[in-house]
């Protein structure tokens, strides 16, 4: 082994264990195409596309030329209800693909939903999909392990996702394990730094000062934000580490937001406004042992608060839907669903108690516009579900920037024609979650285009060669 090439292996910069891409499907956009090119030919890799970029095809393109390429199975797994419009998706490709529900294929390509993974061995198949990926985000999550463990024994894997680090970039660690490159560990020791009490104290100063910035100047907030966000809680990106974990994240990954962001034209991809509404709702009645309106304080507090207030906010948003067009209603609570499937006319719940034979039939009938109004959590069906046909969102503030995020892009995504009505629904007391759910999405836009923007930088990056000088060997030797 050369000495530059055992540098560049102790660096993680790995090349690709794939193969040549042949035949790729006709109707692939150029950007696609360019994704599944580089995906195949990496063989372990993450496609973080936003929503509505086609990901689906992307995958099923992938899938299918692994199968052909090794003549044997490969799973498809995605959130409930996700499987049936996978299938339907690869029957428009012209690309043979099965949904399982109990284990049982017949090879090609095999779709079914991560609550049955159990279901399949692990050796049956040459790789795995793992599409709506940041299920992995969680290191101590029991999916997250079962999923790793799973794609661990395959040479081919894929992950695709909208979101792949919705609260920070140390659960990048975790779509890094599941390639097989760094564990999560690993990673955290190579490109991190563990912050003392001062170090916390002193970022978290940095931060408040970028809050205050968000009102006065946004241009310099963006800039700012991302600067801010290398400190993720106790951890914090090492300052020499930087260009290389973006270059190492550059390795294994891609990730776009427009056709642009990989040098194709945006034609077809350009999407109408969002019209964003935010509403305070003003509850006459104070909460218990106070003459008036207080903010909620602390995630009990703010619990309270939305019990206290659920008929008035209920209320509020049975008069916003009232009309003959398809809606979505995001709720946090099970009595706030309850309460506007009971108040809003024709509509229906999909709740974590509901059946999943009866998720996917309540799903199938609001987008084939059978159903007008749905009522859903955003941790019960936010993920990978296309629903167009729909322009108005309804959501209560939340902390989760992620759940926020994907409930909207259900309905706001590439195919949509129309502008889209998002109402946000709060009370007096809950105005700092509004706040606080405003300044993430403003630090989570920020911190996409710079990922989008070193990533890019980092497949540029030439690293030369400085140990190829001649020895100069003594006369005596």
């Amino acid at each position: 082994m050369e000495y530059s090439d055992f540098l560049a292996r102790k660096g993680q910069y790995t090349g690709g264990d794939g193969f040549e891409p042949k035949d790729l499907p006709e109707m692939l956009y150029g950007f696609q195409r360019h994704l599944v090119e580089w995906s195949v030919r990496r063989g372990r890799s993450a496609i973080f596309a936003d929503c509505g970029m086609g990901k689906t095809a992307m995958q099923l393109a992938w899938a299918d030329q692994v199968v052909r390429y090794t003549s044997r199975p490969v799973l498809i797994l995605t959130p409930l209800a996700v499987a049936s419009q996978t299938e339907r998706e690869a029957k428009a490709f012209g690309i043979e693909a099965k949904r399982s529900r109990e284990g049982d294929h017949s090879g090609g390509i095999v779709i079914s939903n991560y609550e049955r993974l159990h279901l399949f061995r692990a050796e049956d198949f040459a790789g795995v999909v793992c599409d709506e990926s940041s299920i992995l985000k969680s290191i101590t999550g029991k999916t997250q392990k079962n999923i790793t463990r799973f794609a661990s024994k395959m040479r081919f894997r894929l992950l695709c996702t909208a979101t792949a680090a919705p609260n920070d970039y140390v659960e990048l660690g975790t779509s890094s394990e599941a390639l097989g490159e760094l564990s999560h560990s690993d990673m955290l020791r190579r490109f991190f730094k563990m912050l003392d009490d001062k170090g916390q104290k002193s970022e978290t100063a940095k931060q408040d000062q970028a809050a205050d910035l968000l009102r006065d100047n946004p241009e310099y907030f963006a800039k700012l934000a991302f600067r801010v966000a290398q400190t993720i809680g106790q951890w914090r990106l090492k300052h020499h580490a930087v260009q290389h974990f973006w270059r190492w994240v550059a390795s294994w990954a891609r990730a776009c937001r427009m056709p642009s962001d990989l040098g194709f034209p945006d034609d077809g991809f350009v999407l109408p406004p969002l019209e964003e509404h935010d509403h305070i709702i003003k509850v006459t009645t104070p909460p218990d042992g106070f003459l008036f309106q207080v903010p909620a304080v602390g995630l009990k507090g703010e619990r309270d608060e939305r019990r206290r207030t659920m008929k008035e906010r209920c209320e509020f948003i049975a008069e916003l839907v009232n009309h003959d067009r398809p809606a979505v209603v995001w709720c946090h609570l099970d009595e706030e669903g309850d309460t506007l499937e009971a108040m809003i006319p024709g509509a229906k719940q999909v709740a974590g108690k509901t059946p999943h034979d009866d998720k996917e039939r309540i799903y199938e009938e609001f987008a084939d516009g059978s159903l007008r109004c749905l009522v859903i959590k955003p941790k019960v069906g936010a993920w990978g579900l296309n629903w167009q046909h729909c322009n108005h969102v309804v959501t209560f503030a939340s902390h989760s920037y992620e759940q926020y995020y994907q409930s909207v892009r259900r309905c706001y995504r590439f195919g949509q024609k129309r502008p889209v009505r998002l109402d946000v629904v709060a009370t007096e007391g809950e105005e700092r979650v509004l706040i606080n759910m405003r300044a993430k999405k403003t630090r989570a836009a920020a911190m996409f285009e710079a990922l989008v923007c070193e990533m890019k930088d980092a497949e540029k990056i030439e690293r030369p060669n400085i140990y190829t000088n001649q020895i100069e060997v003594p006369q005596w030797l």
